[in-house]
């Protein structure tokens, strides 16, 4: 079983979109008890808060729910517990070996590089921007899943 964390900033737009998303492609494709996915923050400012309302919305166009889903903080355990650890920005990654020190490279990976895209998945707290979000979203999920061998229809 691979364990998946998405990792943002906050845990209320990126990730928990690339959560919710992941977990509709793998339950569409009917290989979700391969996968435990979840999704965290590296800051402390909106631990316990719901999804934010963008990506709620914008995943609901699609039918996916974010009900019951609240932000959570990064835990040190975190990095023993999951496969991989995937950011979505270079902020991230920074935000990560400032707070924990050195990672494991092969497991803390920057989510979009899948895509074959260094860029960041930009933040639609900021931008406003969910539709682009979920488009860069969407193409490194199945990106990520045909770099672990499956051959995903969605």
């Amino acid at each position: 079983m691979y364990k998946i964390l998405f990792v943002c900033h906050g845990n209320i737009c990126r990730s928990p979109m690339a959560e919710a998303l992941f977990k509709d492609i793998i339950k569409k494709n009917k290989i979700e008890n391969d996968f435990y996915v979840d999704s965290a923050a590296t800051s402390y400012e909106a631990i316990g808060e719901s999804v934010h309302h963008g990506t709620r919305d914008k995943l609901a166009d699609y039918g996916i729910s974010v009900d019951g889903m609240y932000s959570r903080k990064l835990k040190k355990i975190d990095f023993d517990d999951f496969d991989y650890i995937l950011t979505m920005d270079k902020n991230n990654m920074n935000n990560i070996k400032r707070e924990f020190g050195s990672y494991d490279k092969t497991k803390v990976i920057q989510f979009l590089s899948f895509a074959g895209n260094n860029r960041d998945i930009a933040d639609p707290w900021y931008t406003g921007n969910f539709n682009q979000t979920y488009d860069d979203i969407l193409e490194s999920c199945l990106s990520f899943l045909k770099y672990l061998g499956y051959n995903i229809k969605y």
